[in-house]
């Protein structure tokens, strides 16, 4: 157990013939209780001191591994977005490829189908030309005829 300044300042010594001046060891045990409490105290500044300190390292020892932690869970999160919206860009695209190869298709067979209408519709106007053609090559035969002519004098003559 250590020594108290109570133990210092209550201890006793035998008194022999030629011993110490009793005050000289009285002033010499104040001098030394005083000391000694100063160093107690500073021995108890510098405990509490550490104690604290301590509890601040632990402190910040916690928020650094929470800071970790958070660091590797962000980082999992970046990863696993950055790689969700790659999988979601290849999704798009691939729709998008089809949408394109839907649309080109379509319009290939559109096309097909308008250049079929127009053959069509070119071969019935050729046949409406060959008919009106023919109609008024008809048309003009008859005015040309001499009994078109004749009915036309007769006509005259009679106004």
């Amino acid at each position: 157990m250590p020594l108290t300044p109570l133990d210092i300042h209550n201890k006793e010594f035998s008194r022999s013939f030629r011993g110490y001046d009793e005050d000289q060891v009285n002033e010499f045990l104040d001098q030394v209780i005083k000391d000694y409490e100063a160093l107690i105290r500073e021995n108890k500044d510098l405990h509490n001191q550490t104690v604290a300190l301590q509890e601040r390292l632990d402190h910040f020892t916690n928020i650094e591994d929470s800071l970790s932690k958070t660091i590797i869970v962000a980082q999992e999160a970046a990863d696993e977005v950055r790689n969700n919206a790659k999988k979601e860009a290849q999704l798009i695209l691939k729709e998008a490829e089809k949408n394109a190869d839907r649309i080109i298709n379509e319009s290939l067979t559109r096309s097909r189908k308008v250049a079929l209408e127009i053959e069509e519709l070119k071969k019935q106007a050729s046949i409406y030309r060959t008919r009106f053609r023919t109609l008024l090559e008809a048309q003009l035969e008859l005015l040309n005829n001499e009994g078109w002519q004749s009915m036309q004098f007769d006509q005259k003559e009679e106004a």
